[in-house]
């Protein structure tokens, strides 16, 4: 292996970085800080044939093959020990179209260098709530965030993507090109091949939308849960916005003798009139008086990094997450219940909303199936010092334990920790079977099994790893 990779040292573009070169330590880092794995080689790969040359070194050498686009994955599926990582992070190009409404986007570009690139163009397309994720995995596994309400999930705004499968060939995805393959990488994840380039469609955005934190007493949670969950169904398409549980952080708007309190928030997104936005949000105010709040006009990537700074790299990460259809009373007293137990300030419970324009789409449309849903809830134990890691990881399963009740089977394949890898038939819902099949084609090996796997049908003889 060791001439293997020696060889491919001098084929690629990019740089190949194996443990004892310099900056073999920060090359082999995720996101998620509770992930401390030691690969065999990090390949920071600066063109699509330099992914080939990965790709086909991994089934020859019959190594695990890891790809990491934003390395924000919460499992940590972006490496491994002892895999080849296939670090996609050089290839962050975005080539706006403006007459086609399209952006091209390599397939390791951040949300943040997307958004900066598309709003000087007065667009957008929709994507998540933290800037520093890779748009790979969260278009692959559906993409929710702000905008979703008015434009559909991510995935549902994929036009094309280029893949290098597992023989090691590129493809063109698409509607008119490998149909099956574009079906299956809009919800089920990088199961298929590993994408180096997406091509979305794009939206007229506003330079300023107008943006909401408002934090609400513990006793007023209920009621502000209840009226977002009695209005959401009605509410104009403008907004994109979410109720959560979270600890008070040291913010300017914040009273100094409240912060580390929990509260029940409101976050909102508002990409219409901005009048309009105010007497929403008014509207919401009239529920309960918030004890603190922040609403002001700012751009859409401004918002997209608002959590940025509370969750750097190196964060540690334990989540759990459900579909929810139905929002209950009882519901609504376990989130006040346990979200009120939250450990340190990082942590939180984000109740995401699916209404809109994703329920439009029909369920078999595409691979990402739960439409019918109303809502994701995603308990994000998130905390630095790893002397938290026990009392954080049981605040997560206490709080999923008693939700559960009130929660559909399956979850959000973005949101799910390690643990969650067995459910990845549950979480990709009826739409499970035709992956299979769809994955036999493509990878029969099962080379890109680093994630919520599908295991192609019939399941294939396990792959002997390489020391």
């Amino acid at each position: 292996m060791t001439q293997a990779l020696t060889t491919l040292a001098d084929r690629v573009t990019g740089q190949v970085i194996r443990p004892g070169d310099a900056g073999y330590d920060e090359a082999r880092r995720v996101w998620n800080g509770a992930i401390d794995a030691h690969p065999a080689a990090v390949v920071r790969c600066a063109t699509a044939d330099d992914v080939v040359a990965v790709v086909r070194l991994a089934q020859d050498q019959r190594m695990e093959l890891a790809v990491r686009g934003g390395g924000h994955g919460v499992a940590g599926f972006g490496t491994r020990d002892g895999a080849i990582v296939a670090d996609l992070s050089p290839m962050q190009h975005v080539d706006v179209d403006d007459a086609a409404a399209t952006a091209r986007a390599g397939g390791g570009t951040t949300w943040g260098r997307l958004n900066d690139v598309t709003a000087a163009h007065g667009t957008a397309t929709p994507g998540g709530i933290i800037s520093t994720t890779g748009i790979g995995g969260l278009t692959l596994g559906g993409g929710i965030g702000y905008l979703n309400r008015a434009h559909g999930l991510t995935c549902d705004n994929l036009l094309s993507a280029r893949v290098v499968t597992a023989a090691g060939e590129q493809l063109t995805a698409s509607e008119d090109e490998h149909p099956d393959l574009f079906w299956a990488l809009r919800g089920g994840g990088g199961n298929f091949g590993v994408v180096t380039e997406f091509t979305y469609r794009l939206h007229a955005i506003p330079e300023n939308v107008l943006v909401g934190l408002q934090f609400f007493e513990l006793t007023d949670g209920p009621a502000v849960f209840a009226h977002f969950r009695d209005t959401i169904s009605a509410a104009p398409r403008e907004y994109g916005g979410y109720p959560a549980m979270h600890l008070a952080p040291p913010l300017p708007f914040i009273p100094e003798d409240r912060v580390g309190e929990p509260f029940a928030v409101v976050v909102s997104c508002w990409t219409g009139d901005p009048a309009d936005g105010e007497r929403f949000l008014a509207g919401i105010r009239g529920v309960a008086p918030p004890a603190a709040e922040m609403v002001a006009p700012m751009p859409y990537p401004a918002v997209n990094a608002l959590f940025d700074p509370l969750l750097p790299p190196g964060t540690r990460s334990y989540w759990k997450n459900a579909f929810v259809t139905e929002l209950p009373d009882e519901a609504i007293a376990v989130h006040v219940e346990h979200g009120a137990r939250l450990p340190v300030v990082t942590g939180t419970m984000h109740l995401y909303t699916l209404d809109g324009a994703p329920r439009e789409v029909a369920s078999d449309a595409t691979a990402f199936g739960h439409r019918d849903a109303r809502y994701v809830a995603n308990i994000a134990g998130m905390w630095a010092d790893p002397a938290d890691d026990e009392r954080m990881i049981r605040w997560v399963r206490d709080y999923f334990a008693a939700l559960r009740p009130y929660t559909e089977p399956g979850g959000y394949t973005n949101f799910a920790s390690a643990d969650d890898a067995p459910r990845a038939a549950e979480d990709l819902g009826a739409n499970h079977a035709r992956l299979t099949e769809v994955k036999r084609r493509y990878d029969p090996d099962n080379l890109f099994h680093l994630n919520q796997n599908v295991p192609p049908s019939p399941v294939p003889p396990p792959r002997p790893r390489t020391a």
